[in-house]
């Protein structure tokens, strides 16, 4: 052990002069604690969250989606090739297109997506989220229309009136030549099922058809109008983007799950980094505490730090002296504001200290994941914000005057 930090542990265990001493110190101690767990905890409450949100968006969407229209054998050969990627882990065909859904004299704009239901499963949770109905069609007595079926998500079914069974007509941006002139295209169908992602944007703007349905709604022609994949791990999708939009060729648009929710995803973060810097505020005004702590030693000891001058410790030893003090009492802390932070954590994971509505968060706890990275950042930033409290102290005493010191210390 080094002499300055042997000083430095002497003068932290020392009885100190005066009560407001050793008030300061405490403070200190537990304002970096104190600010430590808050950070912890925040953070790890909204990477719960984010990861939370990432996976219901994952569970309706592919990794990687391929936008363009293209004819069944461009899609068998593009799949092939794809497919042979060793990154990738399964493909499924699919259509998206803009409609207008009509029913009980009210209407509203929905994103339209046809989908094979039996590949759809490769790609994403869809088939999971269904909660009333499916894919089977509702028949009635005497009804001879027999309208195809149609799965839209809950939040819509709500909004708009519709039970199973109720009969839907959408209308199609694209226009239909007759006698009259051009109208839009027109076609009625059965809602056979509801859907609920746990992710409000879906449920509430997405319908779902058969590939084959809704590529005849829309007028593809027996085409479709993209491809969904997955990928083993999804973390790769940025390069495997790359190598999809080589084999598919630049007049189709290819893009990550991220990139297609890039607005959310940047809110999270930044909403995460304004946390970060607000909860360091309390970092930062303990660290204060922890100066002005080492500021009132210095003038306690300032005899010590004379005597210590004359037989020979220099001013860069005095300086060290004081950062050490101010290091020890950060590290003290710190490890105590790591334990608690991760203890509330846990606590918040466990029990249901918290609990929401579920019908607004479709959750009833308060999602937790700790991230290592996120700890050791706090930690580090937590240690610089105390070094360069100490700093101002340390000069100060290391600039004491040795026969000053002994005379009037």
């Amino acid at each position: 052990m080094s002499f300055e930090l042997f000083a430095a542990g002497r003068y932290l265990k020392a009885k100190r002069k005066g009560l407001f001493a050793v008030i300061t110190t405490v403070i200190g101690i537990l304002g970096v604690a104190v600010g430590v767990a808050a950070i912890i905890t925040t953070l790890s409450v909204m990477n719960g969250f984010q990861h939370d949100i990432q996976q219901k968006i994952i569970g309706a969407q592919a990794h990687i989606t391929v936008f363009g229209e293209m004819s069944a054998a461009r899609y068998a050969k593009l799949e092939k090739e794809v497919l042979a990627l060793p990154e990738v882990a399964a493909t499924a065909p699919m259509i998206y297109g803009q409609a207008i859904l009509t029913t009980h004299n009210r209407s509203l704009g929905i994103v339209l997506k046809g989908l094979d239901p039996d590949k759809e499963g490769n790609v994403n949770k869809l088939a999971s989220s269904v909660t009333k109905g499916g894919w089977k069609p509702l028949p009635r007595k005497n009804d001879k229309t027999r309208p195809l079926p149609i799965i839209i998500g809950e939040e819509l079914a709500t909004n708009m009136g519709l039970w199973l069974g109720d009969d839907v007509v959408l209308i199609s941006p694209q226009s239909v030549a007759n006698d009259i002139g051009l109208m839009p295209k027109m076609k009625k169908f059965r809602v056979s099922g509801t859907l609920k992602t746990g992710y409000y944007e879906f449920d509430n703007t997405m319908a779902y058809l058969k590939l084959g349905d809704a590529a005849d709604f829309l007028g593809l022609n027996g085409g479709v109008g993209g491809m969904e994949i997955r990928l083993r791990d999804m973390d790769a999708a940025e390069k495997v983007r790359e190598k999809v939009r080589r084999l598919a060729g630049y007049s189709y648009s290819v893009r990550t799950f991220a990139q297609m929710n890039q607005t959310l995803f940047a809110a999270l973060k930044l909403e995460k980094l304004v946390m970060f810097l607000i909860l360091a505020l309390i970092v930062l005004v303990a660290a204060l505490n922890i100066a002005s702590n080492l500021i009132l030693l210095g003038t306690e000891k300032l005899r010590d730090i004379g005597i210590m001058r004359s037989l020979g410790a220099t001013p860069g030893a005095i300086r060290r002296i004081f950062l050490w003090e101010g290091m020890l009492i950060a590290t003290i802390g710190i490890t105590l504001g790591v334990l608690l932070g991760l203890a509330l954590c846990w606590a918040v994971a466990t029990f249901s200290i918290v609990e929401l509505p579920s019908d607004i968060y479709y959750i009833s706890r308060v999602p937790v994941q700790v991230l290592w990275r996120d700890v050791v950042l706090t930690i580090a930033g937590s240690y610089v914000l105390c070094l360069l409290a100490t700093i101002y102290p340390a000069l100060s005493a290391s600039k004491v005057n040795p026969v000053d010191a002994i005379r009037y210390g």
